[in-house]
């Protein structure tokens, strides 16, 4: 299921960005996503 993702036109930028999240507590990630989905729905059908 995808509740989060983030679009970048550099691949480098991308990785970084992800190595920073894949970096950060639990706690950190789970505010993430419930800034942008709240209600942690299935992005996936979206896109």
């Amino acid at each position: 299921m995808l509740v989060y993702f983030e679009e970048y036109e550099d691949m480098y930028n991308a990785i970084e960005r992800e190595k920073q999240i894949k970096g950060g507590s639990r706690k950190k990630k789970i505010e993430l996503v419930e800034t942008v989905n709240r209600d942690w729905k299935d992005l996936s059908l979206e896109l």
